[in-house]
């Protein structure tokens, strides 16, 4: 029973690890196919010609510039806001580039903003719209635009900032672009403003859509287990992962009547979110050299009358993702910090710990006072597990006696065991329920300390300058390990030489693997193993001074 109590708490312990490394470890790049073609009405990786008429769109001098991935580039607009930097390209009207100005790539270069939306580096990433109609032709992602300005700032006292580009069609079509950037917001709006100074009537659709160039780098030990792709979210099926070997493998067709579909990464996402009661169609599509496609489009068209206008809108959020400011946004958006299956325990944590943030005014710290925390809410079962295992400890000699004795004869090595926990009162295995219990309370912890944008590039103290990056010296991980190796000595040993060679190995083994986790996930583990070492060293004085 005493080994069995050991590989129980041995398997568990391990359990953690397992699921905190490999948890989401899996093959994310689909292999290399041709073009797959979409069955979406709009075809939307590929839509109809949207050629401007003749003297109507004013020419470039030359050329269009086209990038690696083909996306051709005409006149670039810059908006800058109190949040974001970003570059609209008259070619298709498309959000080419979007900087997080309060977000810095690295601790290391704090100047230099992180930049989500990116039509020019090796993962592109980038925001499209257009309009499909029934007949005839109007603005798509491929269409150029006329610009009215090429720099737009948001002035001081002012709350939003409009971006307009216009498209004069043939038969008297006129379309406006409109962006709408909000101080203090992470929002974009966009309208189509469509005049129809024609003599026939004009069915119109709208859709929007990320393209996003997916790049499989591998994963070394140094990579975290964080999710990269496609969702989709609605009413019937809240928070739907789409990724990219899904989207291979087939297209996705969906129609819902609300929701919002997404791109995301660790920490940050970019998400377009139609307005309610809006019948959509979600989709996919892919293109050669890893390109993936993922939005909607509206499925009831706006009839646009002779002599009228009619107008077309919609919205995306791109930027950190902050709970407060996804809550805001769109209904189930904040479900991108994804806490897996345990989001019922990991999302409570969350708001202590930022509570505690607010009042202590530090994430490490607040850290620390968490755990302390959760040692006190599960004290009762700390004690349970701590007393049998000083009960067991004070009764090693004996039962090690009697293993000499018996030798190889199980039996009678077990039934000797039995009598003298009988005779002690001790239950081999009540310390690894309480053991057991607290298991899922330490994976979410993990994966709040994971998910949570707001540690990123947050400094604790001394050398820790950033809790999401692992400790530069090493310090904490080593500290962490010499904890656990104190548990085990303190903890009752096993009487087989290979089990105990095993149990002190096992802190070699988390400290090299620790040396590489965020500094805010070793410090609540570094904080919780000196807690557990000092109850358990005070009960087994305790025990050990009684009769």
């Amino acid at each position: 029973m005493m080994d069995n109590q050991r590989l129980i708490l041995f398997v568990a312990l391990s359990a953690i690890i397992v699921m905190l490394w490999t948890a989401w470890e899996a093959e994310q790049r689909p292999a290399a196919v041709a073009p797959a073609k979409t069955q979406v009405p709009v075809a939307p990786a590929a839509p109809s010609s949207g050629k401007s008429v003749a003297g109507k769109t004013p020419a470039i001098s030359a050329a269009p510039a086209i990038n690696a991935s083909g996306l051709q580039s005409a006149q670039r607009i810059n908006v800058t806001t109190d949040l974001v930097h970003a570059v609209i390209d008259t070619q298709g009207g498309d959000v080419r580039m979007l900087e997080l100005l309060k977000h810095s790539v690295s601790i290391d270069q704090p100047k230099t903003p992180f930049r989500l939306l990116d039509d020019q580096g090796k993962q592109e990433f980038v925001a499209q719209s257009g309009l499909i109609a029934r007949e005839g032709t109007l603005p798509n992602h491929k269409t150029l635009y006329r610009a009215e300005s090429d720099r737009y700032a948001l002035a001081e006292g002012l709350d939003q900032l409009n971006v307009r580009m216009h498209w004069d069609g043939a038969e008297g079509l006129k379309v406006t672009k409109t962006y709408t950037f909000h101080r203090n917001s992470y929002v974009v709006d966009l309208t189509y403003e469509i005049a129809n100074n024609g003599r026939k009537p004009r069915d119109v659709y709208l859709y929007a859509q990320w393209l996003r160039k997916h790049i499989d780098e591998s994963r070394g030990i140094t990579s975290l287990p964080s999710y990269t792709g496609g969702v989709i979210s609605t009413s019937e099926n809240r928070y739907e992962k789409i990724d990219f070997d899904s989207m291979h493998k087939k297209p996705l067709q969906r129609e819902a009547e609300d929701g919002w579909v997404a791109m995301i990464q660790h920490y940050f996402v970019g998400a377009w979110l139609p307005e309610d009661q809006e019948r959509r169609q979600y989709y996919s599509d892919t293109q050669a050299g890893d390109l993936y496609f993922l939005g909607y489009k509206t499925l009831e068209p706006a009839t646009v009358a002779p002599g009228s206008k009619a107008t077309f809108n919609t919205r995306f959020y791109a930027g950190p993702k902050e709970h407060q400011r996804l809550t805001a946004a769109a209904p189930g958006l904040e479900l991108t910090v994804d806490y897996g299956w345990l989001d019922l325990i990991a999302a409570p944590l969350f708001r202590i710990l930022k509570w505690l943030h607010s009042v202590i005014g530090n994430w490490g710290w607040a850290i620390i006072v968490l755990t302390l925390l959760i040692k006190i809410v599960f004290y009762p079962l700390s004690v349970a597990s701590y007393r049998s295992m000083a009960k067991m400890r004070k009764v090693q000699p004996r039962l090690q006696a009697i293993k000499e004795r018996y030798g190889d004869d199980k039996q009678k090595l077990h039934q000797a065991m039995m009598e003298i926990y009988k005779t002690e009162k001790i239950n081999p295995l009540g310390g690894c329920l309480p053991i057991l219990i607290q298991i899922p309370v330490f994976i979410s912890l993990y994966w709040v300390l994971l998910e949570s944008v707001e540690l990123r590039q947050a400094p604790w103290a001394l050398w820790i300058k950033d809790l999401s990056s692992p400790d530069p010296y090493f310090v904490l991980p080593i500290l962490m390990g010499i904890s656990m190796l104190v548990q085990q000595w303190l903890n009752p040993q096993p009487l087989e030489d290979l089990q105990k060679k095993v149990m002190y190995a096992l802190p070699v083994v988390f400290t090299f693997m620790f040396l590489w986790f965020p500094s805010g996930l070793v410090l609540y583990w570094v904080v919780q193993n000196v807690l557990s070492v000092a109850q358990q060293w005070q009960i087994n004085r305790a025990i050990e001074a009684s009769k």
